[in-house]
């Protein structure tokens, strides 16, 4: 590893040593401070240093960094199948916009809650969103056998049954459970 590549508070592997904290660098050496206590100089390059956190080195990028950080999120984000909260909003019925959810407790002293029905709206997506990449997870996990893979998948399609009850709340028939 390279001088130039190390920075104060960066977490490091050293062969001998074990793992470490960089608490100062020169020209020729940075000081460590390892997990045992001790603090040591050390020659990064010939010492076999190796950083403990991931890098990344993108040569040749002729965009904005903004630009290319926010495409690899959106990429990630569409990858995941997640949702971009505008476009939760979207999908919900035109007359439940701006509308809000009121539960009345049975006891009297108890407060009512209200909560935004945009929220709770949200709420219901991601639980299908997040119920989508569970049985994604159970039909390619390598290690279920046939026969645990229906049975979780039997589990998930009761939940989605549990949750047609806010099938009203949709804008678009295509988006209900």
């Amino acid at each position: 590893m390279k001088t130039e590549s190390l920075r104060i508070g960066m977490k490091v592997r050293h062969p001998q040593y074990g793992s470490g904290l960089v608490k100062s660098i020169s020209e020729a050496a940075a000081e460590i401070q390892f997990d045992d206590g001790t603090r040591r100089a050390v020659a990064p390059e010939p010492s076999g240093l190796e950083p403990m956190e991931p890098h990344a080195a993108v040569s040749g990028l002729d965009v904005p960094l903004k630009q290319f950080i926010e495409e690899t999120l959106a990429a990630a984000v569409a990858r995941l199948g997640l949702e971009k909260p505008d476009a939760v909003v979207s999908q919900l019925g035109l007359r439940w916009h701006d509308g809000k959810l009121v539960m009345h407790p049975a006891d009297a002293t108890l407060q009512t809650k209200e909560l935004p029905l945009e929220v709770f709206f949200h709420k219901v997506v991601m639980v299908r969103n997040n119920l989508r990449v569970l049985e994604q997870k159970i039909n390619a996990h390598e290690k279920l056998s046939d026969g645990e893979k229906v049975e979780m998948q039997q589990y998930i399609t009761r939940c989605y049954g549990s949750l047609t009850t806010f099938n009203v709340l949709f804008k678009e028939k295509e988006d209900q459970f």
